[in-house]
């Protein structure tokens, strides 16, 4: 054992072990299976890198050569066209998939332009000299420029899908916002040992390719969506009662570096993962994005989803069942109505018919409800009755 048992015994996480065979049982049915006929982004060396980056370059050289003007051809990121949906991977690009030019001679767009071409030479330096720098990084070189963080963003992105590469194979790094803690151990790039605590938590690396010597032997990996409910289950030494397990919380949307450390957890060790999120349509969607990916991520979708993730709570019918009172409820907003009406229209949802019918239980109350509503019944409610049952009697979707 990597670990000292404090948990509960181990009959405790029988049908756990139960789901984890399940879900090897899958894994190996699907192994014989092609993986999206090539689809998305590979780990792509820097010699690869920097010869697509000249590519690209060459391309604009032999525009400005037949006095035609340069521009970037650029796959269409925010069109549920381009998205296709499977069950094994989640959502992703489609192969052919519709594009847009970023034209250098065009008012609206020439700007843009010159954004990407400076980025793109920052990052071929970068991946020349084999040195890292991170969004924030990129941004700060001219800030004026750039005008905000979020144009970098959207750039850095366009450029690895346009690349076909992930962003950390282009050499930049995100600042983590996310937080783990539990019964996990492993060695960032540098060297530095991290042994993770059930008592506090530590940052989630900024380069998740770098970690290694990954060691754990949890039964079980819980999302948890926010920060204040991943501090009070700390506070209620919820992992120390649980161990071995793990926790980890990426403090609303998920960033990038979170949604990776999940999906490595997942690759290395196969342990089941649930999600704790609110009982609302915002909490829903931020377990689809660690599930099934995002549109505008769809393009690295297989380096970044993990279908096998499951909804442990708050469910809609865990309302009623649990006799929540009503005054703790808040009514949904329109808002709130049509992010519900979009998740429903997605295509993971016909493979999903547990997780329409609790919608449809939210969209018929019109109600939505926070975990912390559950501290009606007592302070600690969530940490001592309502997780240990759902984890111990397979109270998950």
């Amino acid at each position: 054992m990597a670990f000292a048992p404090m948990g509960p015994e181990a009959s405790f996480f029988e049908v756990l072990e139960q789901h984890r065979a399940s879900l090897l049982a899958g894994l190996r049915r699907g192994a014989g299976q092609p993986c999206g006929a090539g689809a998305g982004t590979h780990l792509a060396s820097s010699s690869e890198v920097l010869a697509a980056i000249e590519n690209i370059i060459q391309d604009i050289i032999r525009s400005v050569a037949r006095n035609e003007a340069p521009a970037f051809t650029i796959d269409n990121r925010s069109s549920w066209e381009n998205i296709k949906f499977e069950d094994s991977v989640g959502l992703q690009m489609i192969s052919h998939c519709t594009t847009r030019k970023i034209k250098s001679d065009s008012p609206k767009s020439v700007k843009n332009f010159a954004l990407i071409l400076k980025i793109l030479s920052m990052i071929y330096k970068l991946v020349q000299s084999n040195t890292y720098a991170t969004k924030r990084d990129l941004y700060y070189t001219d800030s004026q420029l750039f005008g905000n963080q979020t144009v970098v963003d959207n750039i850095i992105n366009d450029i690895s899908c346009m690349l076909k590469v992930p962003r950390r194979c282009l050499h930049i790094l995100s600042t983590s916002k996310g937080l783990i803690a539990g019964n996990l151990r492993y060695i960032e790039e540098d060297g530095t040992k991290v042994n993770c605590s059930c008592a506090t938590a530590v940052a989630v690396p900024s380069n998740i390719q770098g970690i290694q010597n990954l060691i754990t032997d949890a039964k079980f990996l819980l999302i948890v969506e926010k920060d204040a409910t991943f501090q009070r289950l700390l506070d209620d030494n919820f992992c120390n009662k649980m161990a071995p397990c793990i926790m980890v919380t990426g403090k609303g949307i998920p960033d990038l570096n979170t949604r990776l450390l999940v999906k490595k957890l997942w690759d290395t060790f196969h342990t089941p993962i649930f999600t704790l999120v609110d009982a609302d349509p915002h909490g829903i969607e931020i377990m689809c994005i660690y599930k099934y990916g995002s549109m505008s991520m769809s393009f690295e979708a297989h380096n970044l989803t993990v279908p096998a993730i499951r909804w442990l709570g708050l469910l809609p019918s865990d309302i009623k069942r649990l006799n929540v009172p009503k005054d703790t409820l808040i009514p949904l907003t329109k808002r709130d109505q049509m992010k519900l009406d979009s998740i429903l229209k997605r295509p993971y949802i016909t493979c999903q018919p547990f997780w329409r019918k609790e919608m449809e239980i939210m969209a018929d109350s019109k109600m939505k409800a926070e975990i912390q509503a559950l501290s009606f019944l007592s302070s600690d409610y969530l940490s001592r009755v309502y997780l240990p049952n759902k984890l111990r009697f397979g109270g998950w979707i």
